[in-house]
């Protein structure tokens, strides 16, 4: 009784009616917020629910000065349309996320967007069974250094489903999974983001059927230093579009992502075990697809973390276009490398591996290649080209176009499960 009490009454005082009701259809106890609702209105909402409640917004725009946050699992949030129903922070006063999510247990949310948020768009932690479907993430003002880092950020989650998405204009990443474990990342829409998806230090994940456009670079697959969740592989990155990355890196400064090229396809920074198939790469300013150790990047002061990529698997991917702007200190690298084999280069191959490998896994005797089960391993990719930058270079160590050592397949990965999908 007193549930439904308390459903009734936050229905009501948010102007609900039985004619423009937003819990319609739903099933089990909801609760009503309707457009032109308070920011304290919403959060009550959010406060009060418990697990098997809806939080139903209705359609219109919601202009919030202050964040939200929800601590109950087992919650959804609802919209009527991600073009219908906008959480607006673009007068946000205080808070670092438009909406921040911490629980242990489930989260849904579908139907809606959240905008202009001063920090992230939509941050949720610790979730375990988190599905995010038609959720658009927007900075409506273009891409500016400005935006807020992450669109949609999961981090230290497990079971995760983001589908049928839209994230724009994150000054980081527009869908951003940390340090999680058992995740789906399909058919979402990433465009004028610095990084269009990224999984970063994460275990088991299955990215496709995504299309990534207009970002500085379109899906990242990283393992990055410092972190509670240490050297994480077994990514399958298929069935995406990769076309027209080639906005200008609007990151911040001091963030990792400002090292990313501007014109990338796929990256992959100290990354394992990973199969990249059935992707479409084209028209990437600085390169379609690179591979890198993180000691381009510098001295990663953690003694646990394995600065080398190791054991991918590139088959069956259609790649086009030329690259022939490299931009940004990676860009130049690759450049200054490939001038060592060719003085009057200035395109770049469309598959790229800077070389360094980890010694723990060099073949015995040359220090240059990987044992076979660690190799990078590519097959079935048409008349794409390839260069090995055998970075550092100098006299004795150039790079080479050669493919055989890299003409070997590794067994496919299995898919990701994740309960619901």
């Amino acid at each position: 009784m007193k549930r439904f009490a308390l459903v009734f009454l936050v229905a009501a005082a948010c102007g609900g009616s039985s004619s423009d009701d937003p819990c319609k259809g739903v099933a089990g106890p909801c609760v009503a917020v309707h457009a032109g609702a308070t920011v304290q209105e919403a959060q009550t909402a959010l406060i009060n629910a418990t697990s098997g409640t809806t939080i139903a917004f209705g359609e219109g725009t919601f202009d919030f000065d202050l964040d939200l946050s929800l601590t109950v699992g087992g919650v959804t949030i609802q919209g009527q349309g991600m073009d219908k129903t906008i959480l607006s922070f673009k007068k946000q006063t205080t808070g670092a996320q438009g909406l921040l999510v911490q629980t242990s247990g489930s989260f849904a949310m579908h139907d809606i967007a959240i905008e202009d948020a001063k920090g992230d768009c939509l941050k949720v932690e610790g979730a375990d069974g988190l599905h995010l479907n038609h959720v658009r993430t927007e900075w409506t003002g273009g891409p500016k250094d400005t935006n807020g880092a992450y669109g949609i950020y999961p981090v230290q989650s497990k079971n995760v489903l983001i589908e049928n998405c839209i994230a724009k204009g994150a000054s980081d990443t527009g869908i951003y999974v940390g340090q999680s474990q058992d995740v789906i990342i399909r058919g979402n829409d990433v465009e004028y983001n610095v990084a269009g998806i990224e999984c970063e230090n994460t275990n088991r994940a299955d990215v496709y059927m995504n299309n990534a456009t207009h970002n500085t670079g379109g899906i990242l697959v990283f393992n990055l230093p410092g972190l509670q969740v240490k050297n994480a592989g077994q990514t399958r990155v298929f069935m995406n579009m990769m076309v027209d990355n080639n906005t200008p890196n609007f990151a911040p400064a001091g963030n990792i992502v400002g090292q990313v090229p501007t014109g990338s396809g796929f990256v992959g920074l100290a990354a394992h075990n990973v199969e990249i198939f059935g992707n479409t790469f084209d028209n990437e300013h600085t390169m379609n697809l690179g591979i890198a150790s993180y000691t381009l990047i510098g001295n990663p002061n953690d003694p646990q973390y394995n600065v080398y990529p190791d054991t991918f698997y590139i088959h069956d991917n259609t790649f086009t276009g030329t690259s022939t702007m490299a931009s940004g200190p990676l860009g130049g690298a690759v450049l200054l490398a490939l001038a060592e084999m060719t003085p009057s280069t200035t395109t770049v191959p469309d598959m790229i591996w800077d070389g360094v490998v980890d010694p723990t896994k060099a073949l015995s005797g040359d220090p240059n290649h990987f044992m076979p089960e660690f190799n990078i391993c590519f097959q079935g990719n048409g008349d794409a080209d390839w260069a090995d930058l055998m970075w550092p270079t100098g006299d004795a160590m150039k790079p080479s176009t050669d493919p055989a050592p890299f003409n070997c397949t590794h067994p496919p990965l299995p898919a990701v499960v994740v309960p619901g999908s």
